[in-house]
Order: structure tokens, then C-alpha cells, then sequence
């Protein structure tokens, strides 16, 4: 992580995010609130989509952190929704570690559970997981 990690490689904050079958390992470090995911801006990485660029700061929009912290985030597996929804987790876990004051508001927004969703698996005789076939009467 050498071009993302900021230039201070001093103390950092560190959360595990997970949603759907994404990942997200989290470090926050002190600085002015740039996010990068995977070596990109998280506004790049995202493409644009505001709802997932949105879901990113909501941990430090809730705290009050949006301009002391910068976010490096590695984030591997699932879908863009799913990632995004890693990221923000990861950051609220570690937002945790630096101060255990924030717990309250974190979990008023809900931004401190863990979405068990998952995909449901396709069983015998369906075409999805719940899904039957067409039925046809003659």
C-alpha cells in the first residue's frame, strides 16, 4: 500500500466490514477526509453512484469525523453495493477503536450491525431459490 497510504504511516484505526460476500479491511488515519478504496478515490471507485459514495461517509457524517480522518480501505469480493456496504461497516468498527464514546450513535443510525442477508441457494427442481417452473395444463 505504498501510493495510498498516506504520508504520515504513523498510528492508524483499524475495522473488518462485511456485507453480503464483500470484505473490507479499514484503516482510518488522521488527515483531512479523503477515502480510497483499493488504491482509487472512493468517488472513482464507485463511479459515481452518490448512494454508495453517500453509504461511505455515513459512519463520519453521524460522528462528526468527516474532516479528521483518511480512509484506506481494501475491500475484495461481491458486487458494488455489497463492497460499499463493507467499506461503511469497516469504517464504523473502527471508528469504534478510536473512540468508544461514538458507540451511541452509531448504533442509533444502525451503521454498527452486521447485514446477515445473503443470497439464498438454488434448490432441486426450481429454477432459483424459490421460483418453480411454469406450470402449463396441457
Amino acid at each position: 500500500m505504498s501510493d495510498s497510504t498516506p504520508a504520515n504511516k504513523g498510528q492508524f484505526y483499524y475495522g473488518v466490514g462485511r456485507r453480503k460476500t464483500s470484505v473490507a479491511r479499514v484503516r482510518l488515519y488522521p488527515g483531512s477526509g479523503n477515502v480510497t478504496v483499493n488504491g482509487r478515490s472512493g468517488a472513482d471507485y464507485f463511479g459515481g453512484r452518490t448512494i454508495h459514495q453517500a453509504a461511505l461517509l455515513a459512519p463520519m457524517r453521524v460522528t462528526e469525523t468527516t474532516e479528521k480522518f483518511d480512509v484506506v480501505a481494501t475491500v475484495v469480493g461481491g458486487g458494488v453495493s455489497g463492497q460499499a456496504g463493507a467499506v461503511r461497516h469497516g469504517i464504523s468498527r473502527a471508528l469504534l477503536r478510536f473512540d468508544d464514546e461514538f458507540r451511541p450513535a452509531l448504533k442509533g443510525a444502525k451503521l454498527l450491525t452486521r447485514d446477515a442477508r445473503e443470497k439464498e441457494r438454488k434448490k432441486v427442481g426450481l429454477k432459483r431459490a424459490r421460483k418453480a417452473p411454469q406450470y402449463t395444463k396441457r
